[in-house]
């Protein structure tokens, strides 16, 4: 089954990357010549995998609802191609959703019902990525993060310090022992084999982590090859702890 699926892309158009800016927005000149404004749906910092002068691959959506019609989907590792990143990250939460709907996890166990963005936490504002109910003794409460950062073969998060990212890790744990709590790293980039936290960027972020599987947290580090035709599932990374 893993073998067989696959997420795909939509058509998509190369490019080099001119400059990022405001956040939101990147100057890329297409293969034709044409220099184009595309949407950046990634606020993070992009960790090695932002070069100007880099290729990278756009989408294509006009529509009258959108102020852009391109969309900034991938970014070449190095200058040889060998390797695409994953530079959307509103794409990782849909591909895990069919990750699950195609049951690809089996350390996940059986669940019956996929529910998205289910409010929980003690103050009631968070929002969980995923939450699996059914035929397991208790839920499965999974959170998503994206993960493009590398050392080498290293894939590491946070890429910067994200107090969203403590909160997560504290509300994830204080579902224990009630529900089965998951954080999975979506690891967008095929050449990683092993994951870890960042502490260069964040070491309260790797406390945190750490302190989570002690007390039951459970990490998956999902492994995805990023091409231009389709995202494909490669299998867990090595938990570098």
């Amino acid at each position: 089954m893993t073998q067989d699926w696959h997420y795909p892309f939509p058509t998509l158009y190369a490019g080099k990357l001119l400059k990022r800016y405001k956040r939101f927005f990147a100057d890329i000149e297409l293969e034709s010549g044409e220099v184009i404004t595309a949407h950046c749906p990634n606020t993070g910092p992009m960790t090695g995998v932002c070069h100007i002068g880099g290729q990278v691959m756009v989408s294509h959506n006009p529509s009258p609802k959108r102020k852009l019609a391109y969309t900034w989907e991938l970014s070449a590792v190095n200058d040889t191609v060998a390797t695409w990143a994953g530079a959307n990250t509103a794409l990782p939460n849909r591909v895990v959703r069919s990750v699950l709907e195609h049951r690809l996890l089996p350390q996940l166990g059986p669940y019956d019902e996929i529910r998205s963005e289910v409010k929980y936490g003690t103050d009631g504002k968070s929002r969980i990525d995923f939450l699996l109910t059914g035929t397991g003794d208790r839920p499965i409460y999974i959170e998503v993060k994206n993960t493009t950062w590398a050392q080498e073969t290293l894939a590491l998060f946070p890429d910067t310090v994200t107090t969203r990212g403590q909160k997560h890790l504290r509300e994830l744990t204080q579902l224990l022992p009630a529900a089965r709590a998951v954080m999975l790293y979506f690891i967008n980039r095929g050449d990683c084999t092993a994951f870890a936290p960042g502490d260069e960027k964040d070491p309260t972020y790797g406390e945190l982590l750490r302190t989570a599987i002690a007390a039951g947290v459970e990490v998956l580090p999902c492994r995805f090859e990023v091409t231009p035709p389709a995202i494909r599932y490669l299998g867990l990374a090595d938990l570098a702890i």
